[in-house]
């Protein structure tokens, strides 16, 4: 019983740790049954550049967020509920070793992990909880995901009509493909119900093609022709967040639960 209560009342304490890192920004992480089983930096793949993050895995949800102040301080914080996280093993890119894809509902996106030991850490922590967390039935998985974006600087053309990006072209993404493309082929707007309810999104025209075609047919609309077989809310360069810039620097490696005398090392 005393050790019982000692591991809630460290794990209330771990907890009330990430939270106050966060600052008056961010949201309350304490609840009845939650954990914190690890924590570490991780690398994420953003649009424009590769940014280091803080990511803190809880029995339930993972939570992420910006690095300021050499680590002690953390911004954007970001909570995603493990039944709403698919993850998928990536071979080693140019300029991202040890990485993965995160699914979600709302944005997808690649992280990698300071070595290859730390990346099998962190699928397997992840997987287990999300498994035990699916196991009681009081949960459901997430069936649909968003697509991950294509980085602006793996393309200086616009995916569709193939002319150059320039000051005034710009680049945008697609929210149902995640191609790069131009103003001109992404004027539609859709409402893609997994990432917002309500809220019209930037499509490309030709998953709005697509997409009118799939209306037709389901109305039984004789003139709609086939398809082609081609194939947290991610903003876009003109309607969104600017991400900072940020320095990767040495940080420890991850800590997991010890469920023996709580966390691995010296982070608190």
């Amino acid at each position: 019983m005393n050790d019982q209560l000692t591991f809630e009342r460290e794990n209330r304490e771990r907890i009330q740790t990430v939270e106050n890192s966060f600052g008056p920004s961010g949201r309350t992480l304490f609840q009845t049954g939650r954990i914190l089983i690890g924590e570490g930096h991780l690398t994420k793949q953003g649009r424009r550049k590769q940014e280091p993050k803080v990511f803190f895995l809880f029995n339930d949800v993972l939570v992420y967020g910006s690095i300021i102040l050499n680590g002690r301080w953390h911004k954007n914080q970001k909570i995603i509920p493990l039944e709403n996280i698919m993850l998928e093993d990536m071979e080693d890119g140019v300029g991202l070793r040890n990485q993965w894809l995160i699914q979600t509902p709302r944005k997808s996106f690649f992280v990698s992990a300071p070595s290859y030991e730390e990346k099998q850490a962190w699928m397997q922590h992840i997987q287990d909880c999300r498994d035990k967390l699916l196991q009681g039935g009081s949960r459901q998985p997430g069936s649909n995901f968003a697509v991950s974006w294509i980085p602006d600087q793996t393309s200086y053309k616009c995916m569709r009509c193939l002319h150059n990006f320039s000051l005034t072209k710009r680049r945008h993404h697609c929210r149902k493909c995640g191609f790069l493309v131009c103003n001109s082929c992404s004027k539609q707007r859709e409402v893609i119900d997994h990432i917002h309810p309500t809220k019209r999104l930037r499509v490309c025209s030709l998953c709005y093609i697509r997409k009118e075609e799939d209306v037709s047919r389901s109305r039984g609309d004789s003139t709609g022709k086939n398809s082609s077989e081609d194939d947290d809310l991610a903003p876009s360069s003109d309607e969104g967040e600017k991400e900072e810039e940020e320095t990767m620097q040495s940080y420890a490696a991850s800590s997991w639960l010890d469920s023996r005398r709580g966390l691995d090392g010296q982070l608190y």
